[in-house]
């Protein structure tokens, strides 16, 4: 579909149609997923007891501040992690655990059935090889396409999109590009080959509004032919309009998890409570300043037993820094807090 056939509205419009929910079950489910990292003579963990579906033909979003765990969580799923990084639980992908397989195997799932457009497209790209020939990686090894056959179909998703000029573009290299040509040129690398599920780490972060709602009109199209989409944002404007489940995530936790109109409307965890309240959405008319939640996300090695937000929380109970609750699920609509612990 092209870029021009599907406005923002439109994008909004559906974001909660029927054809969201065609997956009868999950395309990719992560089972108490664990991503502990080995320093010296400790460990540290950076996710802890995930879990998540991703389900065929619809949008997730994950939403955090930034070292919360999002962006571990969808490097994690593609094994794309540093020598010291241990990951434990199940990552199943179409009841297969990737978590098992060999690295061979993994190789022939990454670009093919499992793609992920990463958050910094400087540090992405290779800045010897032009941006052209790396968008076309994947289509040669995976589709077996010729070189020219290759080059033809990565300059259609260029101008697809948004890359201006596109065949030229082709062959440059990535530091001739601005930093919102070279996320495009990710952008149109990771959904080459159709993949069956898409991680999409910040995909729009470098680009300008309108811009931005092309290609999230593009995603959302993919995702109604049955693609499942993991969209990792800071912007919870995106997730209401495109998001048909979403996830809260602190200090490694999934805190909070359920359908988007469900948690936007009755959020239960105070930490989705006070994102949701700092939003310039939720602001009273004619405030001057928007609420804040005070402190910082606890960074690793630093995280007490108790409940990771209880020193920020302001209605913390004394067992809140003794232990974490476990999950407390209603209706799919999820949540990890003493004050919704089961009795």
């Amino acid at each position: 579909m092209s870029l021009s056939t599907m406005s923002d509205g439109q994008c909004a419009a559906q974001a909660g149609s029927p054809a969201d929910a065609r997956g009868a079950g999950p395309l990719l489910r992560l089972e108490g997923l664990s991503v502990t990292f080995a320093d010296e003579d400790r460990l540290l963990p950076a996710v802890q007891d995930l879990r998540l579906d991703l389900p065929a033909a619809a949008i997730t979003c994950l939403v955090g501040e930034s070292g919360c765990g999002k962006s571990l969580t969808a490097r994690a799923i593609l094994r794309l992690m540093p020598p010291q990084a241990r990951l434990g639980g199940r990552i199943l992908y179409r009841g297969e655990d990737l978590l098992s397989l060999p690295e061979a195997r993994m190789r022939s799932l990454r670009g093919r059935h499992l793609a992920m457009i990463f958050q910094e497209p400087m540090t992405a790209l290779n800045p010897v090889l032009r941006v052209g020939d790396q968008a076309a990686e994947a289509l040669r090894l995976h589709a077996g396409l010729s070189a020219a056959q290759a080059r033809a179909e990565v300059i259609r998703l260029f101008a697809e999109v948004g890359i201006p000029a596109a065949a030229e573009r082709y062959d440059e290299y990535p530091h001739q590009l601005s930093g919102g040509m070279r996320q495009r040129v990710m952008i149109a690398a990771a959904m080459s080959c159709e993949p069956d599920v898409l991680l999409a780490d910040e995909p729009t972060t470098a680009l300008d509004a309108t811009l931005q709602g092309q290609i999230l009109a593009l995603i959302h199209a993919q995702a109604l032919r049955g693609m499942a989409v993991l969209l990792i944002t800071h912007d919870l404007g995106v997730v209401a309009r495109v998001a048909a489940h979403v996830g809260i995530m602190y200090a490694g936790y999934l805190v909070e998890y359920g359908p988007t109109v469900e948690v936007f409307a009755r959020p239960l965890h105070p930490y989705t409570r006070g994102l949701m309240g700092s939003s310039p959405a939720r602001a009273p008319l004619g405030a001057r300043r928007l609420p804040a939640i005070p402190g910082s996300v606890p960074p690793l090695g630093q995280r007490d037993a108790g409940c990771p937000f209880a020193p920020r929380c302001d209605q913390a109970l004394p067992v809140c820094r003794q232990s974490l609750p476990d999950e407390r699920e209603e209706g799919g609509h999820r949540v990890r807090c003493w004050l919704h612990a089961a009795s």
